[in-house]
């Protein structure tokens, strides 16, 4: 890109950033039962590796936010359900190119936190959907402050209703739980971009990339405190996943992805591009096929 193109990339973006921040659930009677009359075990119920449906809920990524244009969600390259043939996204790979087309949706809203997931989860079960993609959490972290990210206690209580809404509706659909993305990383890598510290100006998660340039202790306190939080988040997501048996969590694998500049955001520099949904959609699908979670 120019430099001529930055400057009105840069004229766009002042006018549209002002809403957007961050990336912004035996009765006493009968007769005891003789040795071999002992119910077995409860079985696990196995996992389905082939969904024939897929609804996705969660926040920009999923919508993926600036991933073709500056400041406009690209469904059509969502890492969960979008049907670019560069990016190959998870209903894709599962359904097949028509069968995503007819039998995969995406619920996931800009600038959602885990308050607006019970919401969302409500409006997917009525697709009766196999299996329901989560990506939520950034922007519970990317908030003006540290101190006003989304306290872990209520993070936990919305996704455990979230889930809750689900199996009341959908006993037997299945979630694929994505953690939430290395913000901190995410920073070190975009901040070597002097377009991209521009745009963070505006407002993009300001809780971790405000003062971009700024090295000194205070501003390491603040940048390591939002990536403790987004670490309890990610624990919360793990612990609350492993107590659904129909519930797969990615282990990480998404904090754990190292980001480079061709899968971030060319307008922002931190909203994953088409490169990086097409990299979501891999550790997606290795995840849900996977013979163990």
């Amino acid at each position: 890109m120019r430099m001529r193109g930055h400057r009105g990339v840069l004229a766009v973006v002042v006018a549209a950033v002002v809403g957007v921040t961050g990336c912004d659930a035996v009765g006493g009677d009968a007769a005891a039962p003789s040795r071999s009359a002992r119910p077995s075990p409860e079985r696990t119920p196995s996992w389905d590796p082939s969904p024939r449906s897929v609804a996705a809920v969660g926040d920009s990524i999923t919508r993926g936010f600036d991933a073709c244009d500056v400041l406009s969600d690209c469904p059509e390259a969502s890492w969960a359900t979008g049907a670019s043939t560069e990016v190959d996204s998870l209903a894709v790979r599962l359904l097949g190119r028509a069968g995503a087309a007819e039998r995969s949706w995406n619920y996931a809203v800009t600038g959602a936190r885990m308050a607006d997931l019970p919401g969302q989860m409500a409006r997917a079960v009525r697709r009766k959907p196999q299996l329901v993609t989560v990506m939520v959490g950034a922007n519970d972290a990317c908030r003006a402050t540290p101190s006003a990210m989304t306290p872990v206690s209520a993070f936990r209580a919305d996704f455990e209703d979230a889930l809750r809404s689900l199996r009341k509706a959908l006993p037997k659909a299945q979630v694929f739980v994505a953690s939430v993305p290395n913000l901190k990383r995410l920073w070190s890598e975009g901040r070597t971009s002097p377009v991209g510290k521009q745009v963070w100006k505006l407002g993009i998660c300001p809780s971790m990339l405000g003062d971009a340039d700024r090295l000194d202790a205070e501003a390491d306190r603040r940048r390591d405190t939002v990536s403790e939080r987004v670490e309890d988040y990610n624990k919360v997501l793990e612990e609350v996943c492993a107590e659904d048996e129909r519930c797969r969590h990615d282990g990480g694998a998404v904090y754990d992805y190292r980001f480079g500049t061709a899968q971030l955001s060319r307008w922002d520099y931190f909203h994953p591009s088409v490169n990086g949904q097409a990299r979501l959609a891999e550790i997606a699908y290795r995840t849900v096929t996977a013979k163990r979670p």
